[in-house]
C-alpha cells in the first residue's frame, strides 16, 4: 500500500475490438437503453396515476422500476458512446463514480426484491393480518432500508477501491469500471480487499438468494390448501418475482461469490446483469399482471378520450 497512485485515467477495452461489432453494439444497446427507460417510466407513471394500484406490491414495484431505470444508466450510456471512438478513456473520478452508482442501484435492486418477497409471504401466508403488517409506515421503512443498505454496500466497495494505489498499467478489460478488473490493476496486495469484496457483494447475493428461495418454498407449501383459483393468482404474481430474482441474482453470484479473479465470460455476464433485468422487468410485471394491464388501458383510454373531446370542441 506504499505505492503512490499516479493514474488520472483508465482505458476501457470494451466488449469487442472490431468496428462492425461496435457499430452493431451502438444500435442494439441504444435501442435497449431507450426501451429500458421508457418501459420502467411507464410502470412508474401507471402506478402513480392509477386509482387501483395502491397495494404494497405496487409501491415496491415503483421503487424497483426507478432502480431499474437508474442501474443501467450508470454504465450503458458511456458504453454506447465508447462504440463511436477508438480510444475509450474514463477519468479516475469518473471511474469511481461509475463503480459507486452501479453498485448502489444494483444493490438496492436486490434488497427491494427481498422486501417484495416478504410482502408476498405475508399476503399469502398471513392474509388476515396483511393490512396490519404491511401498513404504509412498514412499507416506507422497508423501501427506505433497501436504499440505505444499497448505499452502504456501494460506499464500502468504493472506499475499498479508491484508496488502492494504481501506478500502471491502466487498461481495464471491460466496458465499465468494476471491482475485480480494478483490483487486478492495483499495484499492491489486494488479497484482503478481495475477501471483503466477496463478503460484501458475494454474500449479499447468496444470502438474499437463499432467503428468497426459502420464502417461496414456504409460500408454495402454504398454497397446497388453497383453492385452484387462489393458487393460480398467487403463482402468477410469485412467478413474475421468481423470474426477476433469477435474472438478477444468478449473474451477481457468478461475478462476486468467487475470489477476486477475472474470467473470459465476466464481460458478457455483467453485461447481461446490467442490461437484461431492467429491460425485461417492465414486461415481466405487466404481461403477467392483469391489474397493471387494466390500469394502463384505463389511463390511456382516458387520455385518448380527452384528446378526442378537445378536437371535437375545436371543430364546434
Amino acid at each position: 500500500m506504499g505505492a503512490k497512485n499516479n493514474l488520472t485515467e483508465f482505458v476501457l477495452l470494451g466488449l469487442f475490438r472490431s468496428q462492425e461489432m461496435q457499430r452493431a453494439c451502438f444500435l442494439v444497446f441504444s435501442l435497449f437503453h431507450v426501451l429500458t427507460v421508457l418501459g420502467n417510466l411507464l410502470v412508474i407513471v401507471t402506478i402513480n396515476a392509477s386509482k387501483t394500484l395502491h397495494a404494497p406490491m405496487y409501491f415496491f414495484l415503483c421503487h424497483l422500476s426507478f432502480a431499474d431505470m437508474c442501474y443501467p444508466s450508470a454504465s450503458t450510456p458511456k458504453m454506447i458512446a465508447d462504440t463511436l471512438v477508438e480510444r475509450k478513456t474514463i477519468s479516475f473520478e469518473g471511474c469511481m463514480t461509475q463503480l459507486f452508482s452501479a453498485h448502489f442501484f444494483g444493490g438496492t435492486e436486490i434488497f427491494l426484491l427481498t422486501a417484495m418477497a416478504y410482502d408476498r409471504y405475508v399476503a399469502i401466508c398471513r392474509p388476515l393480518h396483511y393490512a396490519t403488517i404491511m401498513g404504509h409506515r412498514k412499507c416506507g421503512l422497508l423501501a427506505g432500508a433497501s436504499w440505505v443498505a444499497g448505499f452502504l454496500h456501494s460506499i464500502l466497495q468504493t472506499l475499498l477501491t479508491v484508496q488502492l494505489p494504481f501506478c500502471g498499467p491502466n487498461e481495464i478489460d471491460s466496458f465499465f469500471c468494476d471491482v475485480h478488473p480494478l483490483l487486478k490493476l492495483a499495484c499492491a496486495d489486494t488479497y484482503m480487499v478481495g475477501l471483503i469484496v466477496v463478503a460484501n457483494s458475494g454474500l449479499i447475493s447468496l444470502v438474499s438468494f437463499i432467503i428468497l428461495i426459502i420464502s417461496y418454498v414456504v409460500i408454495l407449501l402454504n398454497l397446497r390448501s388453497r383453492s385452484s383459483e387462489s393458487r393460480r393468482k398467487a403463482l402468477s404474481t410469485c412467478g413474475s418475482h421468481i423470474i426477476t430474482v433469477l435474472l438478477v441474482l444468478l449473474p451477481a453470484m457468478f461475478m462476486y461469490i468467487r475470489p477476486s479473479t477475472t474470467l473470459a465470460a465476466d464481460k458478457l455476464v455483467i453485461l447481461f446483469n446490467i442490461v437484461m433485468p431492467p429491460l425485461l422487468n417492465p414486461l415481466i410485471y405487466t404481461l403477467r399482471n392483469s391489474e397493471v394491464k387494466n390500469a394502463m388501458r384505463k389511463i390511456f383510454r382516458v387520455k385518448g378520450s380527452s384528446r378526442g373531446e378537445v378536437k371535437l370542441q375545436g371543430f364546434s
